[in-house]
């Protein structure tokens, strides 16, 4: 790929594959990723059929591989990945989207397209507020660090912002209801 063009293909087995590259994709596949109504092959499935436009390439394993390589942002160095999320893309995009649009100048979801990795690009620049203020003390809460006086009045002061919402399937949630009505 030549320096400063953004990817429109992934190449599997040598053979180039035309992709969907609007953000709204990515935030597809991100949501199905997270849905615990879903198996791991539903949703290597919905990446695939949402991320390749004409033709899924026959060898799904490498498809995923490149589908991940894209949707990571082209970024092949892997980091330490935390033990729990700091990102809910569903629960928490009432937060980065003001934050993105900040950054880009201008509503980004009222854009008929952009591309995942200007999108991407975007998000990585957002500075100080709300968003990065939640992202930071889950980070420091998920790591195990003290948080500053000011940053635990925010977390009660805001804690439903704070605390990513544990998602359940229909059967557990029907449980817990079922729980919850028994103890009054």
């Amino acid at each position: 790929m030549m320096l400063g063009v953004l990817p429109h293909s992934l190449t599997v087995d040598g053979v180039s594959y035309r992709i969907r590259t609007d953000f709204r994709a990515a935030l597809l596949v991100f949501q199905a990723y997270a849905d615990p109504e879903l198996t791991d092959m539903e949703k290597a499935i919905v990446c695939l059929r949402t991320l390749y436009c004409d033709e899924i390439p026959r060898n799904t394993e490498a498809a995923l591989e490149q589908a991940a390589w894209y949707l990571d942002g082209g970024d092949t160095v892997k980091t330490n990945p935390l033990p729990q999320p700091v990102l809910d893309w569903e629960q928490d995009a009432p937060l980065y989207f003001p934050a993105v649009n900040k950054v880009a100048g201008y509503e980004v979801r009222g854009c008929k397209y952009l591309h995942w990795w200007t999108f991407l690009g975007y998000f990585r620049e957002i500075g100080e507020g709300v968003f990065s203020e939640v992202v930071s003390i889950r980070t420091k809460k998920v790591r195990g660090k003290k948080l500053e006086k000011y940053e635990r009045e925010f977390e009660q002061e805001h804690s439903e912002l704070v605390r990513i919402r544990p998602r359940y399937t229909d059967e557990e949630q029907a449980e817990i209801d079922a729980l919850n009505a028994m103890l009054g």
